[in-house]
Formats: structure tokens, C-alpha cells, sequence
């Protein structure tokens, strides 16, 4: 592990602990206290970059204050701009940011336009007096726009700071606001989360000491035959997931032990948007009824299973880095500027390799994505059309739904070569030395696909357009 990596896991580990004290405070002990400790923890690992956080949650809170009504795009563009020109701080003679610091900013851009949202939501709801006319409140609605102080606090609050999972400003607000947190199991599921994560650290290490990145890169590796050569991406792809495995587990733990993120089951909570049910509180129950059950849904950021066993790549999508995705569904492939479903996919997978960085790997494996999505979609389609029939039930138990799940996971090692070689030539070196299959396969596959005879859909049947996380539209 680098120097980095064991500062990313105190700094997860750490906030477990610290989440059993907040989990007791009140409102101010929340609000003031999660600030101050992400500030301390923003200021101890980012130095004087911490200045390029600041400016962002500065300028966003201008934007707000000035055109809440479209602060949305504004914000939007601020922050993305904002990203460029933090990353390009050499160039005009500024020192370079530690790793700490782009961490803290992506994490901080999720916020800022998600809370300018939220802002012009409840903006526009003012001005057609929505609420006025309902006694249910609209759901996910934040009372009020937030001053410099609430903004400032929800920008550096510990909870996901670093490593995410991302959540809503209406997220913060109903842990600050928690009636009765005590009353919020927090061991339980947060030991059903932990418990696999020292077998992923102990994988991780292992895989990694047995089959180090760099090997890709030196000389020796191009002598070694094609098999080894296509070999060698799998155990890569396993030790990037064992990675953010542990991360991402570790950091749902943190917000499980201060209930951050806990709603009760019935309000249906989804990764990253929390609640899509209205949920009565305790106080509305019946006399003596049975206290709510509650669930971390709203921050479960990682499916270590459905990652692994997913058959199709538009599912893995959908179970990594979950709350980043609906974020990614949410403002960006929802708004894009395309009606095609493969479009909006790669104009939202180009979002996201730029906000990931500007390294050319990144763009050459997101920008994969949509191929793999359009191969995978033609020929469903035409297999359907060749069965003259809807696809069987439970497809994960066929043969043929296993064959779809090699491809897939093959398909994602090939890509997250681009994602962790990250500069242009060693990716297309490694691509060039595996004879770029996936792209050549994916592309075969889509021209099958479309080659093979299709029934017309049925007339009960509309058509039915994938979302980015695997769901209809």
C-alpha cells in the first residue's frame, strides 16, 4: 500500500468512532462539530490547497444567493470549470495539489450542484406555491435556500468527504434533524456491512503483491505469450474492486455509525437520492405501535456481489459506486442532449471521465462503454427477435445468461486497464498488445445483433429504453 493509501484508511477508520459521538449530539453538535472535524481533516491532508474547496463553496454560494431560480446549470458550469482550472494549476505556476485535495473537490462538485438543485427546486415550488396548497410537504424538498454558514458546513461535514458515498444537502438536513437517533440501529447492520471487508483487504494485498501493475509496463510483459497477456487484465480489474471494496464499505460504516443516511424501510430510500415514498414519523404512528425499521440505503455505495454476478454491463454500472451514479442519472443523462439511449450514455460516460480527470485512459475507457452498451443491446434484441419471445425467466441460471456474464466482466478488466495505466501510450500499448479484442468483439457483436431477424414488439408492449443503472426510463 502507498503513503496515500494508508491516510485514506485512517481517515475511514477514524470516522467510525468519531460517528458513535455525533450519533448523540444534537442539531449544532452535528452541524458544527462534523464541520469542524472535516475542515481539521481537509486543512491536516490538502495544506494551503485547501483554498481551491473554499473557492468552490464561496463561488456556489454567490451563484445561489444571486439567481436561485437557475442556479442549477450555473452552478454546474462553475464547478466544472472550476475543476479544469484545478487541474491545470501548474500551468499558471501554482504548486500541485496533493491527492487529498482532488479527492476532497470531486466529491465537493457532487455537492455543490446537487445543493443548486435543490435550491431551484424549492425555489420554483415558492413561486407556483406548491406547498401552499398540500398539507404533505413535497418529497425531497429542503425547507429553505441555505446561507454561507449551512453551505460552508455541508461542503466540509466528514461524512463522505473524502471517498464519498455522495448524499443530498436534504440528506444532511434529516441527520441534523433526527428526532431520536439513539433510537437508530447502527451496530448491527454496520458489522453485516464490515464483516467482509478484511477478507477484500487481505485479497487486495495478495493480488496486488502477486500481480503488480507496473509489470504491465516494462518490456517483459510485452515477450510473454497472448494468453498470459489477456490473463494478466483480470487479476488487475481484481484488485482495482478489492481496492475500493474496502473504501467504500469502510465509509458506509462510518455513516452507519452515526445514522447518517438511515430512514425508515417504507420510504424506499435509493442510493445517493434517499427517499422516493412519503414515510409517516413516529410521532403520526398509532399508540403503542411498533417502532420503524430502518435501513442505510440512501449511502450504500458498493454491491459486492452484484458486481461480481451481474450478467449485463449496464447492471455493473448500476452496482459500483452507486450513489456517484445516480448523481451521474440524475444531472447529466437525464439533461443530455441526445434521445438516443447509447448517446446519453456516452455523452454522461464523457461527464464522468472528466470529472475523474483529464487523463487520456480515462476518456479511452469510459468512452467504451457506450460500444459495449450498443453490442450488448443489438444483439438482446436480436435474440429476442430470433426467439419470436420474450427472454426466459431468471436468466442468470442459463448457459447462455453465464457466457453474457464472462463477457461482461472481460469487457470491464479491458477497460479499467485505461482506467489505471491512465496515460495514452501504455493503454494503447497494453490494448495494442491484447489486439484491442474487446473493442473488435463488442463491435462484431453489434453488427450480429442487428444481422439477426427481429419480430415486431408486441402491442401490449411499448418500448422500454434502459436508463444508466439498468432501469427503464
Amino acid at each position: 500500500m502507498t503513503p496515500e493509501e494508508w491516510t485514506y484508511l485512517t481517515v475511514l477508520l477514524f470516522s467510525i468512532p468519531i460517528g458513535f459521538v455525533f450519533k448523540r449530539g444534537g442539531y449544532r453538535v452535528k452541524q458544527f462539530g462534523g464541520a469542524a472535524v472535516g475542515l481539521l481533516l481537509t486543512l491536516i491532508t490538502c495544506n494551503i490547497h485547501t483554498l481551491h474547496s473554499l473557492v468552490t463553496i464561496l463561488g456556489t454560494w454567490v451563484i445561489l444567493s444571486l439567481s436561485p431560480r437557475s442556479c442549477h446549470y450555473l452552478t454546474l458550469g462553475w464547478t466544472f470549470s472550476y475543476l479544469l482550472f484545478f487541474r491545470m494549476v501548474t500551468f499558471f505556476g501554482l504548486p500541485a495539489p496533493t491527492p487529498f485535495t482532488n479527492a476532497v473537490q470531486l466529491l465537493l462538485t457532487l455537492k455543490m450542484v446537487s445543493l443548486a438543485n435543490e435550491v431551484q427546486e424549492i425555489s420554483q415550488a415558492k413561486k407556483q406555491d406548491v406547498t401552499s396548497f398540500t398539507k404533505v410537504p413535497a418529497l425531497g424538498l429542503i425547507p429553505s435556500v441555505p446561507g454561507l454558514g449551512p453551505t460552508l458546513c455541508y461542503g466540509y461535514c466528514y461524512v463522505g468527504l473524502m471517498t464519498g458515498p455522495f448524499y443530498r444537502y436534504r440528506t444532511y438536513l434529516d441527520w441534523l434533524q433526527q428526532p431520536d437517533s439513539q433510537a437508530i440501529p447502527s451496530w448491527r447492520p454496520l458489522l453485516a456491512r464490515a464483516r467482509l471487508v478484511p477478507v477484500y483487504g487481505l485479497l487486495f494485498l495478495g493480488a496486488a503483491w502477486l500481480f503488480p501493475l507496473d509489470y504491465v509496463r516494462s518490456e517483459a510483459f510485452d515477450a510473454r505469450a497472448l494468453p498470459f497477456r489477456l490473463f494478466y487484465m483480470v487479476p488487475i480489474f481484481f484488485v482495482f474492486r478489492m481496492r475500493f471494496y474496502v473504501a467504500w464499505l469502510c465509509a458506509e460504516c462510518g455513516c452507519i455509525a452515526a445514522a447518517f443516511g438511515a430512514y425508515p424501510t417504507a420510504a424506499r430510500s435509493r442510493p445517493g437520492g434517499g427517499p422516493t415514498a412519503h414515510c409517516p414519523s413516529t410521532e403520526e404512528g398509532a399508540p403503542g405501535a411498533a417502532p420503524p425499521e430502518y435501513d442505510y440505503e440512501t449511502i450504500k455505495n458498493i454491491d459486492p456481489y452484484g458486481t461480481d454476478f451481474c450478467v449485463r454491463v449496464r447492471d455493473g454500472m448500476r452496482y459500483w459506486n452507486m450513489t456517484v451514479q445516480w448523481w451521474l442519472a440524475q444531472y447529466i443523462y437525464k439533461n443530455a442532449p441526445f434521445r438516443s439511449y447509447v448517446m446519453r450514455s456516452g455523452w454522461t460516460m464523457l461527464i464522468s471521465a472528466y470529472w475523474h480527470g483529464l487523463h487520456p485512459g480515462y476518456y479511452l475507457s469510459f468512452l467504451t462503454i457506450p460500444l459495449c452498451l450498443a453490442a450488448e443491446g443489438a444483439l438482446e434484441a436480436g435474440l429476442r427477435g430470433r426467439r419470436g419471445a420474450a427472454p426466459e425467466p431468471e436468466p442468470e441460471r442459463s448457459g447462455g445468461a453465464w457466457l453474457h456474464w464472462f463477457l461482461k466482466m472481460r469487457a470491464y478488466d479491458y477497460m479499467c486497464m485505461g482506467f489505471v495505466l491512465r496515460e495514452l501510450g501504455p493503454t494503447l500499448r497494453y490494448w495494442w498488445a491484447v489486439y484491442f479484442c474487446v473493442h473488435l468483439g463488442a463491435l462484431g457483436l453489434l453488427l450480429l445483433g442487428r444481422a439477426l431477424p427481429r419480430s415486431a414488439p408486441r402491442a401490449a408492449e411499448g418500448p422500454r429504453r434502459a436508463g444508466p443503472l439498468g432501469g427503464g426510463e
